[in-house]
């Protein structure tokens, strides 16, 4: 199977752990992944007033790279990147007038965008189209005895339109994780939003959402804690030192990109996890089951 990918800004530079697992699992899997040429900033958040479209340009002019590529398809790991594409293509083809207007805008692209190309989020693609069982075939260090809270954030699971999963119990990581040999365990806060751009107006509601979201993970038992954003890897990996001065008894807890664990389980090497790229130590874990 051959796929257009969008990396997006940040797995290029803050969360290049990110991007180096997800191209070193997709090729495990036999998954080709071509990156878009091109390519830009998919514009980071999706405009929410309805005469926007100056918002849409970014995500757009992304569909008509990939259109150009011959692609039906194409697919991103990072959350903010899907939710910004996926909302920016449902938007247009659900307003005909404003895809006009935005093609308009673009009259300099070779390339008029139609509305006809589906936006996937790297787990919707292993989930619907090659499927976990055809995925746990292919485990060749099974990550036994590793528990895993899955964080969900916002963006992955809300709006209920752009979802890939259930919005109050999404079970796409957890099902993944079981696959690869892992045990998911319960996380109540799992769709609970770390707090954003906050970080930088206010960061003290990142330190406190940080000791909420970190501390529930870790009394529920979990080993270290998997997403899909970097943004919300930032403000729970690396604004942990400002969560412990609120509650000096949060221990440390590893974050991860749930890339990272699939390529380790899928016999990649160590330095496509990157693990320097990591705040708080993520080796603990992974030792004490002998993964490292």
């Amino acid at each position: 199977m051959r796929i257009s990918y969008f990396p997006g800004c940040t797995l290029k530079n803050h969360a290049v752990n990110f991007d180096d697992s997800t191209i070193a699992a997709c090729t495990r899997l036999g998954l080709e992944v071509k990156e878009l040429d091109r390519w830009n900033c998919c514009g980071t958040v999706h405009g929410l007033a309805a005469d926007d479209l100056i918002h849409r340009m970014a995500p757009i002019t992304n569909l008509i790279r990939a259109k150009e590529a011959g692609a039906d398809a194409f697919m991103t790991g990072c959350a903010m990147c899907y939710s910004t594409l996926k909302r920016a293509n449902l938007h247009l083809r659900q307003n005909p007038e404003a895809l006009s207007v935005v093609n308009g805008f673009l009259s300099l692209e070779q390339t008029d965008y139609r509305g006809d190309l589906d936006v996937l989020h790297l787990l919707e693609l292993l989930r619907d189209r090659i499927g976990f069982e055809q995925l746990a075939a292919r485990v060749e260090r099974p990550l036994s005895g590793l528990r895993v809270a899955c964080y969900y954030g916002c963006l992955l699971v809300r709006p209920r339109e752009a979802a890939i999963d259930d919005s109050e119990q999404p079970r796409v990581m957890e099902d993944l994780m079981a696959a690869l040999g892992a045990t998911p365990v319960a996380f109540p806060l799992k769709t609970e939003c770390c707090g954003a751009y906050q970080v930088v107006a206010d960061p003290g509601i990142i330190a406190e959402r940080t000791r909420r979201i970190m501390g529930s993970a870790a009394s529920h038992g979990a080993d270290l804690v998997v997403m899909s954003c970097p943004l919300c890897a930032y403000n729970l990996d690396d604004r942990q030192a400002d969560a412990r001065r609120l509650d000096p008894d949060l221990a440390p807890l590893p974050v991860f990109y749930f890339t990272q664990l699939m390529a380790l389980a899928l016999g990649c090497g160590e330095e496509v996890l990157r693990l320097e790229r990591h705040r708080t130590d993520p080796r603990a874990p992974l030792t004490a089951r002998g993964l490292l």
